[in-house]
């Protein structure tokens, strides 16, 4: 039998994650390669393209989308910039691994989910790579497992070092809490239907305009109930935890691993200090199950309802975290392509 050729991937946005992802499939996933990478910067594409054997650099999704080395797409670019993208996917049936957001508000999430509706098949997988860590997938198991019985309560934490220029309070909702919102869904299997939003007085590490660190409270439609610390000027590292409280026991994930000194009376270790590191082997499970679904001719983990629904929570949650008011969240009824 003759072996398939690798899938050819345009990678569309050539930023910090795009290009760790155009590194990631040239160098650590088998079974792909970069045929393509799209910037509205050409000299950056070109830099970019330069570094990987035949990989040709485009300005336009649309006219990477046209050539025929390219079978699937990796969507990098701003959130503003997905909508466009996905739609012009669809027009050529391309299988498409979608960083979050898949956009950035339930409106242009909903004209998504309906297009890929007319198509009649499931052609997007969403980047919510914590589905993809070790320990949240041994947490997920052991909830499945009933292990514990019903989980009850999430508790988060959600630590960034610190934050960059113009970075404001609604996207700690729309960008830092987005994962958690993701992570209590496919944890819990449960909708958030409401969420409030408590601003303690701020750290005085955070920038005058940043109202930092907040507590994010999600009500679940099976009950539970969440809370979510995110601290985005913490000074110290980058950290993320969550532990389930269930009616018989607990679970944690998150804990610091790895290389543990001891010397000159004292112990410790490192905390990584931003996300890249944090979730490597997150990123890479991720790219290489996507390229082996994709080669199957399948489809698998997150869809484009749960970016919708992600979409929609981060909309409640923004008003709550303006208005200081319980807000709850409206979704559409779930499609039957994505049940």
């Amino acid at each position: 039998m003759p072996q398939q050729p690798p899938l050819g991937v345009a990678v569309i946005g050539t930023g910090r994650m795009g290009a760790d992802h155009v590194r990631r499939i040239d160098e650590v996933v088998h079974g792909a390669r970069v045929a393509a990478v799209v910037d509205v910067d050409a000299e950056r594409a070109k830099a970019v393209a330069g570094r990987v054997e035949g990989c040709a650099a485009y300005t336009e999704p649309a006219a990477a989308m046209a050539s025929s080395d390219v079978d699937a797409l990796l969507i990098a670019s701003p959130g503003p910039a997905h909508e466009a993208a996905l739609l012009q996917a669809f027009a050529h049936d391309l299988p498409v691994l979608c960083e979050k957001p898949l956009t950035p508000d339930p409106a242009a999430a909903l004209r998504v989910l309906e297009a890929e509706q007319r198509l009649g098949h499931r052609r997007v997988q969403v980047g919510f790579m914590r589905r993809y860590d070790a320990g949240f997938m041994r947490l997920k198991s052991v909830l499945d497992a009933g292990e514990f019985g019903r989980p009850l309560m999430l508790h988060c934490q959600h630590r960034n070092a610190s934050t960059p220029p113009g970075f404001t309070s609604q996207m700690m909702i729309n960008d830092s809490v987005v994962h958690e919102i993701d992570t209590t869904r496919w944890l819990l299997d449960q909708e958030i239907t409401a969420v409030t939003v408590l601003r303690p007085a701020p750290s005085t590490a955070a920038p005058a305009h940043l109202s930092d660190p907040q507590l994010v409270l999600f009500e679940t439609s099976g009950g539970a109930v969440v809370d979510v610390e995110i601290f985005v000027n913490c000074g110290f590292g980058y950290q993320v935890r969550c532990e389930a409280v269930c009616e018989s026991g607990s679970a944690r994930t998150g804990e610091e691993a790895g290389l543990v000194t001891h010397s000159a009376g004292r112990w410790g270790g490192t905390i990584p200090q931003d996300f890249v590191p944090r979730f490597a082997e997150a990123y890479d499970r991720q790219v290489q199950r996507w390229v082996d679904a994709t080669r199957r001719g399948t489809v698998e983990g997150p869809s484009s309802w749960d970016g919708y629904a992600a979409a929609a929570v981060c909309e409640a949650g923004v008003t709550a975290q303006a208005t200081g008011r319980r807000t709850t969240t409206e979704l559409i009824e779930r499609p039957a392509l994505y049940a």
